[in-house]
């Protein structure tokens, strides 16, 4: 199973960008999504930017994996 996580891309240059979430940053390549912009939610698999999505979406998928790191006993309380 493959799992991508939404973030927020914070910077860009050329294809390398800076995504947050939650205060931690990552750097990613936006090789497969050139088009993203900075203040955009991207989904990031393995390093890479792999798709956009609206910024209701990424808050709907970002509660249900913290719902479930808290079920699984891996998040916080």
């Amino acid at each position: 199973m493959c799992l991508a996580i939404p973030m927020r891309l914070v910077e860009r240059r050329d294809f390398e960008g800076e995504v947050e979430l939650n205060g931690v940053r990552r750097k990613i390549s936006l090789m497969l999504l050139p088009e993203a912009e900075v203040g955009e939610f991207v989904l990031v698999h393995a390093g890479y930017a792999i798709g956009k999505l609206d910024e209701e979406e990424a808050r709907q998928t970002i509660e249900l994996l913290e719902e479930l790191a808290r079920a699984s006993g891996e998040g916080p309380a």
